[in-house]
């Protein structure tokens, strides 16, 4: 049975609905509140040009800089797929799809909010790729998230008017073709309708919602795995104790020790008398780390949701009010920020996660070094070690914040842009290296608690445990680490 279709309505979209409509593949549909809101924006602009020669930003006048020329009403279709058309300078590799599909969903919510004048059709044939899987090729590199984001955004829009290409059932191919193959005739922009496609952020925001959610799976994850080696370390428990986070009270480090209390109680190896009286800060602090992340995490995902509730294309049509303003809520920095600090909190996951794998395959604890037995002979878990360190370095390097950047574009008329889209992309990258490194984490942890047998660690450990070992080997002797490490990773992602 086909998943039920999700309604976009005026009150725009939660993290868990877009999330369920990525991950189920279901199809979307307009609400009839949504559909009453476009219908009666498309017809008050139509009205509006029909009665007065005001200028209109982007409507009847050029973009940018051209703000000051005015557009003659016979020429204002062909303003509009000019707009989209010069506006398409993406470069660099193309985005992942889940991306594009996000992009999708995110600017048809956009429009349905009805304060972007454009025609029901249009917004109808955007969820109409959406749901056929018609997914525009769109390319990283291109936007400041200044007017938003308009080369990605020009890039989604090109299908429409049977221009660039898209993938079709996972083969790549020029929109006209794959518009013919479905019987679709490219579309004709009305008034608006172009720059209502161009500005937005859609694609920085398609990027921050994904990372969001996975920040949030990943820091779930970076317990547990925090936990195995806390174990294997043969590490302590009053740092989780509860009033040590009393006294604290962050929200995101009770959470962790609460997370950590759990995961380990029942642990023989826990409850053993300990030789040592403390740990090092990568086992001892790893509430305050974790927590602070966690904290920082949940502050992006509000940023993120307010900004799924938002209207962030130019001008902004008040019909009620009878107003057309040109402003700026296009602007990127809100999400520009949030990136550059989502990147530096889970960057840190990465950062503690790193230091624990280099305590373990320290011959420290009654663990053998490298946590092989004949090492000399073998190298064991030496060089993972080394791979998470050059990981951790590389989103070190990249957590420099993008939002602090700005270049002056459009003649000066666009004089300070958010930089949100590097910021996106950056933080992509700092996120699937994280989850590497937690990979390589759980790989030496698990192989350094089996070294403590025949002495359990807690039932949920355990049971993980014996989950990983049926896809990834105890090492013995030396092997080709790389195949074990992936197995690792994905073992990771579904986890997370």
């Amino acid at each position: 049975m086909p998943p039920k279709p999700h309604a976009i309505t005026t009150n725009g979209l939660s993290l868990a609905d877009l999330d369920a409509i990525l991950h189920e593949r279901k199809p979307i549909v307009l609400a009839k509140d949504a559909q009453a809101a476009v219908k009666r924006s498309h017809a008050y602009l139509l009205n509006k040009l029909k009665t007065s020669d005001t200028p209109i930003y982007g409507v009847n006048t050029g973009f940018g800089a051209l703000h000051d020329r005015s557009i003659a009403k016979r020429d204002l279709a062909q303003l509009q797929k000019n707009l989209v058309m010069s506006h398409a300078c993406g470069s660099g590799d193309p985005v992942p799809s889940e991306i594009v599909r996000a992009m999708l969903i995110l600017k048809v919510q956009n429009m349905a909010f009805g304060h972007s004048a454009v025609a029901l059709s249009l917004v109808q044939r955007l969820i109409d790729m959406h749901n056929a899987d018609v997914l525009p090729v769109v390319y990283e590199r291109g936007s400041l998230g200044a007017s938003g984001d308009l080369a990605p955004l020009a890039h989604l829009a090109l299908p429409l008017l049977g221009l660039g290409e898209v993938t079709l059932g996972g083969k790549r191919m020029a929109s006209a073709i794959a518009l013919k193959k479905l019987g679709w005739a490219p579309l004709e922009l009305g008034p608006k309708e172009g720059l209502a496609l161009l500005n937005g952020t859609q694609f920085m925001n398609a990027y921050a919602t994904q990372l969001a959610m996975k920040a949030m799976r990943l820091a779930h994850v970076a317990d547990i795995i925090a936990a195995i080696s806390l174990d294997a370390f043969d590490g302590r428990m009053e740092p989780f104790h509860p009033s040590v986070h009393a006294v604290r009270p962050h929200p995101g480090q009770g959470m962790v020790a609460a997370h950590i209390r759990e995961l380990l109680d029942g642990s023989a190896l826990m409850a053993r008398e300990k030789q040592h009286v403390q740990d090092p800060y990568s086992f001892r602090c790893i509430p305050q780390v974790h927590g602070a992340s966690r904290d920082a995490i949940a502050h992006v995902a509000k940023v993120v949701t307010r900004e799924l509730e938002s209207v962030t294309d130019n001008p902004t049509v008040f019909d009620d009010e009878d107003l057309v303003i040109s402003a700026g809520n296009f602007h990127g920095q809100p999400l520009a920020l949030s990136l550059d600090f989502l990147a530096i909190a889970v960057a840190e996951l990465g950062s503690i996660s790193e230091r624990r794998t280099y305590k373990l395959i320290g011959g420290q604890r009654g663990l053998p070094p490298f946590l092989v037995a004949k090492s000399g002979l073998n190298s064991g878990f030496m060089i993972p070690q080394y791979t998470a360190a050059s990981l951790v370095s590389a989103n070190k390097q990249r957590c420099m914040p993008n939002s602090v950047d700005t270049i002056d574009s459009s003649n000066g008329q666009e004089d300070h842009v958010s930089m949100g889209a590097a910021a996106a992309l950056k933080t992509w990258d700092v996120v699937h290296d994280v989850e590497r490194v937690l990979a390589i984490e759980l790989f030496t942890a698990v192989q350094a608690l089996d070294f403590r047998k025949p002495v359990k660690s807690s039932k949920p450990i355990e049971s993980l445990l014996t989950a990983f070992r049926k896809r990834v080997p105890f090492i013995k002797d030396d092997v080709v680490m790389h195949e074990p490490m992936e197995e690792a990773l994905r073992f990771v992602r579904e986890l997370a």
